[in-house]
């Protein structure tokens, strides 16, 4: 501390130097939504849309299950019909050969 009295730097200022120039009215005292009965009514309703999703989720995984086993039999049924195919060809150039027809190979040829 000064000795001669206060110091003039460590004077305190006069409360109108600290008034702060906020404009309290565009704030609120509280927020409505984090009330006890608004929190309850959202957590219900967040837990709502929870499960909601969820059995979307559940809808949507069965149909992914049931697309996966579609084209498991659909690469079932195609390998099956390429064999089929080939082997057919070679009966159709063992024919050729016997009859002695030139074989002419067409685009897309097996």
């Amino acid at each position: 501390m000064y000795p001669y009295g206060y110091y003039q730097g460590y004077l305190p200022q006069p409360a109108a130097h600290f008034t702060p120039e906020y404009d309290y009215q565009q704030y609120e005292q509280y927020d409505n939504d984090r009330q006890p009965q608004q929190l309850e009514r959202r957590v219900t309703a967040l837990e709502r849309q929870n499960q909601e999703q969820s059995r979307e989720i559940t809808r949507l995984n069965r149909q992914l299950v049931n697309l996966t086993d579609q084209v498991r039999m659909l690469n079932q049924t195609v390998d099956r019909h390429t064999r089929r195919l080939n082997r057919l060809n070679q009966r159709l150039r063992a024919v050729e050969n016997r009859l002695n027809i030139p074989f002419t190979p067409f685009d897309g040829e097996f």
